[in-house]
C-alpha cells in the first residue's frame, strides 16, 4: 500500500501545492488562468507533438487495446445521458453531461500515474490513446450537441458536421497532435530534424505536465461542489468505476498483455478533466454540474486509482 501511496500522492501534492496557494490567496486567478494558457495552449501540445512524432504508429496502435478503452468511454457517455435525461435535464444538459462522463484526464493525471508505477517504458499504450482522445471525443461531443441544439433550425447534417469539425481543428491538442503525425510519417519518408530543434522541444515537454497540474489545482479551487448531487455521484460513478471496468474486462477479453492492459486501464481511471467544464462553458449548460464533478471526482480518484493500481498485473 505504501507503494501504491507513493505512486499516486507526487502527482496529487503537486496538483494539491496549486489548489492551497490558490486558496491563501498566494497566487490569483489571473495567473493560474496563465500558467495554464500556457500549458495547455502550449506546452502540452508540444508535449504531444513530440510523443506522437516519435511513436512506432506501426507497433503501438492497438486496435483491441482502443476498442476496449473506448468501448467504455462512449459507454460511459450513454449512461451519463441517459441517467441525466432520469433525473430531469433538458436534452443539451444531458449532453453535457455525458461529455463529463467520457473525457477522462488522459494526459495530465494518466501519463504521470501510469510512468510513476510502470516506469516510463509503459506510456506506448497511452500516447496511442491519447493521440486520437482529443480529436474523436471532441469530435463527437460538439457534433452529438451540435445536432441537439439544430433541432427546428433546418439545418443540413454537412453544417452542423462542419461547425464540429471547424471547432476541434481550432483546438491547440488537436492541433500538437496532428503536427507530430505529420511529422512521423515525414520522418518515415526521411525527414531529419536536427537535434537542437528536439533539444528545445524537450525542454517544453518537460514543463507541461507539472505547470498543467499546478494549474488544475488553482482551476479547481474555484469549483465549490453545490447542488446536483445525483448528478454529480453518476459522473463520477460513470468516470471512476464504469469506465475502467468496461476496459478491464474487455481487455481480459481480447487477450491484452500486461502492458495494453494497464495504458487502457489506468487512462480510463483517470477522473475527468478541465476540458469537460470548458466544454459545458462553450455551451453554456451544465457547468455547475460539470465543474463540482472534476472536482469531486478528482479528489475520490486518489483512492479508486489505487484500487486499480491493485488490481492490474
Amino acid at each position: 500500500m505504501t507503494g501504491l501511496f507513493n505512486v499516486v500522492l507526487p502527482v496529487f501534492l503537486v496538483l494539491g501545492f496549486g489548489y492551497v496557494v490558490s486558496w491563501r490567496g498566494l497566487f490569483g486567478e489571473s495567473a493560474v488562468d496563465g500558467v495554464m494558457r500556457f500549458a495547455q495552449n502550449f506546452a502540452v501540445p508540444v508535449l504531444l507533438f513530440q510523443s506522437i512524432a516519435r511513436l512506432d504508429l506501426s507497433a503501438e496502435f492497438n486496435l483491441p487495446m482502443l476498442a476496449a478503452f473506448y468501448a467504455g468511454a462512449f459507454a460511459s457517455f450513454g449512461v451519463g445521458v441517459w441517467g441525466a435525461r432520469k433525473l430531469g435535464r433538458a436534452p443539451q444538459d444531458a449532453v453535457a453531461i455525458g461529455f463529463v462522463c467520457l473525457f477522462s484526464n488522459s494526459l495530465l493525471l494518466g501519463v504521470p500515474i501510469t510512468e510513476r508505477a510502470y516506469g516510463a517504458e509503459a506510456l506506448s499504450g497511452n500516447w496511442a490513446i491519447i493521440s486520437i482522445h482529443s480529436p474523436m471525443l471532441y469530435t463527437f461531443g460538439i457534433t452529438v450537441m451540435e445536432f441537439v441544439r439544430a433541432r427546428g433550425q433546418n439545418l443540413s447534417v454537412g453544417r452542423v458536421a462542419g461547425r464540429a469539425l471547424t471547432g476541434v481543428l481550432r483546438t491547440p491538442l488537436v492541433i500538437g497532435i496532428l503536427s507530430g503525425l505529420v511529422v512521423n510519417l515525414g520522418m518515415q519518408a526521411g525527414l531529419v530534424l536536427p537535434g537542437g530543434f528536439w533539444d528545445a522541444v524537450a525542454m517544453m515537454a518537460k514543463a507541461a505536465l507539472p505547470a498543467a497540474l499546478f494549474a488544475l489545482g488553482g482551476i479547481l479551487y474555484r469549483y465549490k461542489p453545490e447542488g446536483d448531487s445525483r448528478a454529480i455521484l453518476l459522473c463520477c460513478l460513470a468516470s471512476l468505476v464504469l469506465h475502467p471496468a468496461i476496459a478491464y474486462g474487455l481487455g481480459r477479453g481480447f487477450g491484452l498483455d500486461d502492458s495494453a492492459l494497464r495504458s487502457a486501464v489506468m487512462t480510463a481511471a483517470m477522473a475527468p478533466g478541465v476540458n469537460a467544464y470548458l466544454f459545458a462553458s462553450i455551451y453554456g449548460v451544465a457547468k455547475r454540474v460539470a465543474a463540482s464533478a472534476v472536482l469531486v471526482a478528482t479528489a475520490a480518484s486518489i483512492l479508486t486509482i489505487s484500487v486499480w493500481l491493485q488490481i492490474l498485473p
